[in-house]
């Protein structure tokens, strides 16, 4: 069986925006990818940053394929447990709620997180790919 993935937004944003990295995220995706519906809202948000209104976003992401590939979970008691315990070792290291929610599901689905934040690899515990 393949390796689970857990797809932080900016493994998505870097597919939407064709940068370094969109490459490796399009070949993980197929192999089994989950995304937090936390990170889901970053997505969505940092297209709507960028003018995309949700209702462009969503059919934008679906051109690439990629969501065809991912399967949404919501984010839940267990996974808000686990981030508010990372918060201590990754605070030092600047990462966000929505950083933590995805490292969290990678923990508690003992798979890999995907980022594009090379920072992530510093997390002691998680399995991270980072693609750039």
């Amino acid at each position: 069986m393949d390796r689970l993935y857990v797809m932080d937004a900016s493994a998505l944003l870097a597919v939407v925006f064709d940068e370094e990295g969109a490459d490796a995220v399009l070949a993980l995706a197929p192999r089994g990818a989950l995304l937090s519906t936390v990170n889901w809202t970053e997505v969505l948000a940092k297209l709507v940053d960028h003018g995309l209104p949700v209702d462009e976003a969503i059919p934008r992401l679906s051109e690439s394929g990629l969501l065809d590939a991912i399967r949404l979970v919501e984010f839940d008691t267990a996974q808000a447990r686990a981030a508010a315990e990372l918060r201590q070792h990754t605070r030092p290291l600047g990462l966000s709620l929505g950083d933590r929610a995805c490292l969290a599901l990678a923990l508690l689905r003992g798979a890999r997180a995907v980022t594009t934040d090379q920072v992530w690899l510093r997390v002691p515990g998680v399995a991270v790919t980072c693609v750039r």
